[in-house]
């Protein structure tokens, strides 16, 4: 069963008020200044908006900064490119995503585990970016901003659980979001793929093998 096409403005949107934790790294230091968060959301909505007519490749900066109503050089003080600024919006909203369907992740969850994965396959789906004969510039930005976002909050939940494991979280975080992103992009790309909640319990069984590899010492129930 296929997702009919649509596009990154049609997923759920997140201002960067609402998740600064998402900024990527090489753009400003986070900051709570209400002027610097009107200005990157400007920004967003402009990316947004402008993808509705506009395929990515096509956008410049000048582009993006006139339709947020700032100038060349206000864009650049907040972001270094217009990647990055794709990524911190994909990344937003993304995790508005996991967000309004309550996920959290406590190192040992396997259901929390299950939801992570099918809000992968979901968001990809739902954004239709992977699924085309020409995904340009914009595939290699939401991978990044998708791992991300996941490996973070693997990391949360594996860190919660102190291990002797010579293998580290940070690698089984990394690891695993990966892998789950990997897999997913796999099954946004098969012809009358199966439903996402079909696919995500076999991702599911070939991710538990690595975060296995960290065993706390005190299990929390599924």
């Amino acid at each position: 069963m296929s997702s009919s096409p649509a596009k990154l403005a049609e997923v759920p949107e997140l201002t960067v008020e609402q998740a600064p934790e998402l900024m990527p790294e090489r753009t400003p230091e986070r900051t709570t200044d209400p002027r610097i968060l009107r200005t990157r959301n400007l920004l967003q909505q402009a990316l947004v908006n402008l993808m509705k007519e506009k395929q990515f490749d096509s956008l410049s900066v000048q582009d993006i900064a006139e339709a947020a109503t700032i100038n060349r050089a206000t864009f650049y003080d907040h972001y270094p490119d217009k990647f990055a600024l794709l990524e911190c919006t994909v990344g937003t909203r993304f995790n508005e995503l996991l967000s309004e369907r309550g996920i959290t992740f406590n190192g040992t969850c396997t259901a929390a585990l299950r939801a992570i994965v099918l809000g992968v396959c979901d968001f990809i789906a739902s954004a239709q970016l992977l699924c085309t004969d020409r995904p340009g510039q914009m595939e290699p930005h939401m991978e990044s901003a998708i791992i991300a976002v996941v490996r973070r909050m693997l990391l949360d939940g594996l860190e919660k659980h102190p291990s002797a494991a010579p293998t580290s979280p940070q690698m089984i975080a990394t690891t695993t979001a990966w892998a789950i992103y990997g897999a997913a992009k796999e099954w946004a790309q098969t012809p009358n793929r199966p439903p996402s909640s079909e696919i995500a319990d076999t991702i599911l069984t070939l991710v538990h093998p690595v975060l296995a590899l960290i065993e706390p010492s005190h299990s929390a129930p599924a």
